[in-house]
């Protein structure tokens, strides 16, 4: 059963929402550019993996895009499937050209054809998660149950290849549509184990799982007056869309939406305040009338703090 499904990620929003309210000398645009098309790919990858894993789902606990806080810190986890036997850690990578597991210097490279460029170790990274993990579960007082892990490559046109031991970096290594397989072929060599109540350790994990989150705002050093307001258009893009009537009007395509304030309104609540007032909404929005601008929030399902005379998502 897949019991958490993987929602688009937060800060893959935010990137979303901010790029287009940058004008086009913002110093660090093309830096914000390249984060947003980053975590797009990652995330692609990892909804073509979900794919594949979802066939495990009838004898297995699943849950897509696990943070959990340990500490002052967390744990971030693509995929992770609980079965009566163990617990499996399957991180996603969505890579383009080559890429290169070194097992003599214990380094990972992409070779794009032009450059290669080298990142953090993805075996390093997931024995990270299961030792994080392992660290959760035992605060908790759960049962101890094996945790194991795999590296799953999300793009079948990648080319795969290894410096030093083959065989290593085969057992945790796979494709992505070839993950059930491997994880089953695992689980038999397994059978003889206790069975634990994977669905209950699951449910545990799952009332503490939180959206992991990175306040991008100060992370790219930019200012709520850097951003541009106005209603964007769905359909062309362009920021300023009207106020006419109870409609939204861009002068640009001359597309029409009722609707049109809502992306304006979410766009705000997630890079500036989870809060908004009449005022600034009529700011960001580009409009001068408060009753309008009240109807609109409303009509957005925001709900007004009398204390506090702002709105929030309900």
């Amino acid at each position: 059963m897949i019991i958490r499904k993987r929602p688009k990620p937060l800060v893959l929003q935010k990137y979303e929402a901010i790029a287009p309210r940058l004008r086009r000398n913002f110093p660090r645009l093309q830096e914000i550019q390249y984060e947003s098309a980053k975590y797009l790919k990652g995330y692609k990858g990892e909804l073509k993996v979900d794919y594949y894993l979802s066939l495990l789902a009838d004898k297995h606990t699943i849950l897509q895009d696990v943070c959990l806080p340990i500490g002052g810190q967390s744990v971030q986890i693509d995929n992770l499937i609980l079965s009566p036997q163990a617990i499996y850690l399957i991180e996603v990578k969505n890579y383009s050209g080559k890429i290169i597991f070194d097992t003599v210097l214990n380094q990972f490279i992409r070779d794009d054809g032009k450059i290669q460029t080298g990142f953090n170790h993805p075996i390093t990274q997931v024995e990270i998660q299961q030792i994080k993990l392992q660290n959760w579960l035992q605060e908790r007082g759960l049962p101890s149950i094996p945790i194991y892990h795999f590296i799953a490559i999300s793009d079948p046109a990648t080319i795969l290849e290894v410096v030093g031991d083959k065989e290593a970096i085969a057992k945790v290594v796979v494709r992505g549509e070839s993950t059930p397989m491997k994880l089953m072929n695992h689980e038999k060599s397994l059978s003889s184990n206790t069975p634990v109540q994977h669905q209950k350790i699951g449910y545990t994990i799952l009332r503490e799982c939180r959206e992991f989150d990175i306040d991008i705002m100060t992370k790219h050093s930019i200012k709520g007056s850097d951003l541009l307001p106005g209603v964007q258009c769905p359909a062309c893009g362009w920021l300023g869309m009207e106020r006419t009537h109870s409609n939204w009007q861009c002068n640009k395509c001359h597309h029409k939406s009722p609707t049109a304030h809502k992306k304006t309104l979410e766009d705000y609540l997630l890079l500036v305040n989870p809060w908004i007032t009449n005022s600034e909404c009529m700011r960001f929005l580009n409009f001068k009338s408060k009753n309008i601008a009240t109807r609109l929030m409303k009509n957005a399902g925001l709900k007004y703090d009398e204390k506090h005379r702002r709105w929030y998502k309900k």
